[in-house]
């Protein structure tokens, strides 16, 4: 099917090419406006649970209780907040901001209330309400007001709170992502020409790339119509979308060059390119959407829109790849090695017979036991660290120090009473007395104050201080204990705020994650299945790739858990690893490391196929693939590493990560440990029950022999 599309596209190349060019155009108008049709929200919270709960019951009958932004003032003369000029700047200063913008404010002066004021009365802070009746909207107005906020005559004005710092925190990311993208794609082109020794061929793999970037926009403004959608989903598309098109533009145009020394006519190369590159390419991005898509499965809308954007981008870089990239391919034919730089031009998959890479997978397979301890013995001493991870919630220390909004958590957090603005919210529905409930509270071991902050005929919240971090284990027993506690008679209680909202996360992830694996783990095998005809190999390598993805967790934690390269990575370690963080890796890395396999697999089977000989079929497919999946990689890694110069901390360790991953994939593991495993397994590889034989042979996703087309034989 893939040789006859590969003939059709050559045919059709015009056609083709015009019709992507159209879709370009209409993707530059019309699907960029994605960025004005997602929410800006974090996506972190849990919908359903317990803490979601209470702020639905409490929005419901009461005035918003939570602090959307705090603003601090200190006299720059030193007066205390007792002294009348300052009480008259600050309280002017609030009165100006514009009430369709702020719903509402509370300060020291307004309310008499300690928690106001600093431990040396130098510092104060208000409280404000946005007005809207969304998250969005109260950012719009937050925006509208920023200016506003810092005008206090005398007075240093530092602002945080809740809105600020998701503002900040998504303005930060959209800003570096950008920069990444611009440092990144001058070092992939330098890559590409010396992986393909010729501007010509180089080029492609880019074009591919931006090509399916801006068809992912389109996508995702279609589904940002339908659903909620993060802005962090743009951000995977841009990453992924442009790591994978290089990956897959990269293999196809590496066979197509092959295939050109060999056969009789450009649309003899393109067929054979499509029904053997093309094969794996199709297998490849259905393998790796298949796993994106598990994050769509995750209830919280940060992980699901991971999932809508990864799926999204994977599937546009395969069509764009199977289309647009054949018909350039066509219109080129051997033009593909113009522009080269060499006197010869160097075709990462065309070696010698008896490559390097050759006789490196056969001295592994002469010794696969001692090579698959060595390999595994290295990924489980990096994995280690995995075993201590201890789990916390995003806050103001993502962002670089001096960032103005971690600034004014920082003077919070030293000098005022504990928790003040980020509280264990109990909201109450039901007919109870609210002030009796809260001296209950007062009781607690660990609470340090309760107020009543809001009461209506059926509902009513209050507000807890309390001992010690808002992330910390003891706030979390702390509302584990809270929450056991008896609900006063015809009452339920809700317990929430922010240390709530991470106990619930957890939960959530602890209870969707078996379901999603167990859903992705058995899509992947049977596609395996079809793609290879073994029961054997998709176990193998879904085995090998958890390994491999252990030993980048485990890196993981011992550089932003443990703080280890802190200084060098230029990041604050806060002795916790947000949850979602892991879950997006686990699923990414999987369908990329997964990428690799096929890349490998699809080469040994076809080797198999032809010699029946397991160790030389396994020794060649690494010949013909090492070049190939090395360059890859380092690709992917450039793309997807460039991350790590974000100055928000948790993008910096998904780019951290997936490089330390990607790079241990594509040595560790495809190098030494997938040929020591292949090689002792032997002729297993490709074992199938009699049944499922039957079925592979009759449904497989396999690549039809065509008589006019000759293949090269590696001897073992």
């Amino acid at each position: 099917m893939l040789e006859r599309w590969g003939r059709f596209t050559y045919r059709r190349r015009w056609l083709v090419l015009a019709t992507a060019l159209a879709a370009v155009i209409f993707s530059m108008v019309w699907g960029t406006g994605v960025f004005g049709a997602m929410t800006s929200a974090d996506g972190f919270a849990t919908p359903d649970s317990e803490s979601a709960r209470a702020i639905e019951v409490a929005e419901r009958a009461l005035p918003r209780g939570e602090a959307d932004v705090v603003v601090l003032y200190t006299d720059r003369a030193g007066r205390t907040v007792d002294d009348p000029a300052v009480r008259k700047a600050v309280t002017d200063a609030v009165a100006a901001l514009p009430p369709d913008r702020v719903a509402s404010s509370l300060t020291y002066y307004s309310t008499g209330s300690p928690q106001f004021v600093s431990a040396d009365r130098t510092t104060t802070y208000a409280v404000l309400r946005l007005a809207g009746e969304d998250t969005a909207q109260r950012e719009e107005n937050y925006k509208a007001i920023r200016d506003d906020l810092t005008r206090a005559e005398g007075l240093k004005v530092t602002v945080g709170g809740a809105v600020p710092t998701t503002v900040t925190v998504n303005e930060r990311v959209s800003e570096d992502i950008a920069r990444a993208e611009m440092l990144s794609l001058p070092i992939l082109l330098v890559l590409l020409v010396v992986i393909f020794g010729g501007l010509a061929a180089a080029a492609l793999p880019l074009l591919t790339g931006m090509t399916a970037i801006l068809g992912t926009f389109t996508v995702l403004h279609a589904i940002a119509l339908a659903t909620d959608l993060s802005i962090f989903a743009v951000n995977v598309a841009t990453f992924l979308g442009l790591g994978l098109a290089i990956d897959y533009g990269l293999f196809m145009v590496a066979r197509f060059r092959e295939e050109l020394r060999r056969a009789p006519t450009v649309e003899d190369a393109l067929g054979a390119t499509m029904a053997t590159a093309g094969r794996t390419v199709l297998i490849s991005g259905i393998t790796v959407a298949i796993s994106m898509g598990g994050l769509i499965l995750f209830p919280q809308i940060f992980l699901k829109s991971m999932g809508y954007g990864g799926v999204a981008t994977v599937l546009v870089d395969m069509v764009v790849a199977l289309t647009v990239l054949p018909a350039t391919l066509a219109v080129l034919g051997p033009r593909v090695n113009a522009l080269s730089l060499r006197r010869r031009v160097a075709d990462p998959a065309v070696e010698p017979a008896r490559g390097g890479w050759h006789r490196a997978a056969n001295a592994v397979m002469r010794r696969p036991v001692l090579s698959a301890a060595a390999a595994v013995a290295l990924l489980l001493a990096i994995g280690a660290p995995f075993l201590h991870i201890s789990w916390g919630g995003v806050d103001t220390r993502v962002l670089p120090e001096g960032a103005e909004v971690r600034v004014a958590g920082q003077i919070l957090e030293r000098d005022f009473p504990g928790n003040a603005t980020s509280p264990i919210d109990v909201v109450v529905e039901g007919r109870t007395d609210p002030a009796a409930l809260a001296e209950r509270l007062r009781q607690v071991p660990g609470v340090t104050g309760a107020t009543v902050t809001g009461q209506s005929a059926e509902v009513s919240r209050i507000a807890l201080t309390f001992e010690g971090d808002v992330q910390s284990d003891a706030a979390r027993d702390l509302v584990e204990r809270i929450r056991q506690m008896p609900a006063p008679p015809g009452t339920t209680i809700y317990v929430g705020g922010a240390t709530a909202t991470v106990i619930d996360q957890l939960d959530s992830l602890a209870d969707t994650l078996p379901r999603v694996a167990l859903a992705v783990g058995t899509a992947i095998f049977v596609l395996l299945f079809l793609a290879f005809g073994s029961v054997v190999l998709p176990v193998k390598a879904i085995a090998v790739n958890l390994l491999s993805l252990a030993a980048a967790f485990g890196a993981v934690v011992w550089i932003f858990q443990d703080g280890h390269l802190s200084g060098l990575l230029d990041f604050t370690a806060t002795g916790t690893i947000a949850p979602a963080m892991p879950i997006l890796m686990l699923l990414l890395l999987f369908g990329v490391s997964m990428d690799y396999e096929v890349f490998l697999l699809s080469r040994v089977r076809e080797q198999y196929d032809l010699t029946g000989d397991n160790t030389a079929a396994v020794a060649a497919g690494v010949q013909r693939t090492g070049a190939v999946i090395t360059g890859a990689a380092l690709l992917l890694m450039v793309a997807i590493g460039a991350m790590a110069t974000s100055g928000v901390s948790f993008i910096k360790l998904i780019g951290v990560g997936m490089a330390i991953a990607i790079a241990l994939d594509a040595t560790v593991v495809r190098l030494l440990l997938v040929p020591a495993a292949m090689r002792l397994l032997g002729r297993a590889n490709w074992w199938a029950p009699g049944p499922l034989a039957r079925l592979y042979r009759r449904y497989g996703i396999r690549e039809e022999e065509d008589p006019r087309r000759e293949r090269d034989l590696i001897p073992a």
